[in-house]
């Protein structure tokens, strides 16, 4: 039987709600454990990710970071601004007048470093809190419908 004969699924086989409301009440619950433990080192979990990006591709520009972190150019510039601010990170000339460069400062690394360890107790409580397993079976889950996904919307969020 090919796939225009077939027939749906009997109702109680069906999933139920809204798919993008369950996954972004789980994103929220998972994101207020992450940041509740990461915050104690004094950063938001969006800001020890762009510490992280810079540490690991750094320095490169503007541009360059907000593909990599897959983020539009607007909201780097609105992160960039209190990690700049603070000393974490700086924005330096690049190779022309026009062009400027995002590096990790010393207190950046310090930071980063502190903040790394706070998400290791975030991973583990996670860990602990699903089941190793589950955690395991969710990653592979999402990496598959990650990857079902992408040729409707492309490669861009990989």
């Amino acid at each position: 039987m090919n796939s225009a004969t077939t027939l749906p699924a009997p109702v109680h086989l069906r999933p139920q709600g809204c798919t993008n409301l369950k996954l972004r009440q789980l994103m929220r619950r998972v994101a207020q454990h992450y940041d509740a433990e990461v915050g104690k080192s004094g950063l938001k979990g969006t800001q020890y990710s762009l510490l992280s990006y810079v540490v690991k591709f750094g320095p490169l520009r503007p541009g360059d970071l907000a593909r990599e972190m897959k983020i539009d150019a607007s909201t780097l510039t609105r992160n960039l601004k209190p990690m700049v601010a603070n000393g974490w990170l700086e924005l330096a000339p690049g190779s022309d007048g026009r062009s400027r460069l995002v590096s990790v400062t010393d207190a950046g690394r310090e930071k980063r470093t502190e903040a790394q360890r706070r998400w290791r107790v975030a991973q583990e409580g996670i860990n602990q809190l699903l089941g190793v397993e589950r955690v395991l079976a969710l990653h592979a889950l999402i990496d598959e419908s990650l990857e079902r996904l992408s040729p409707l919307y492309g490669a861009q969020d990989e």
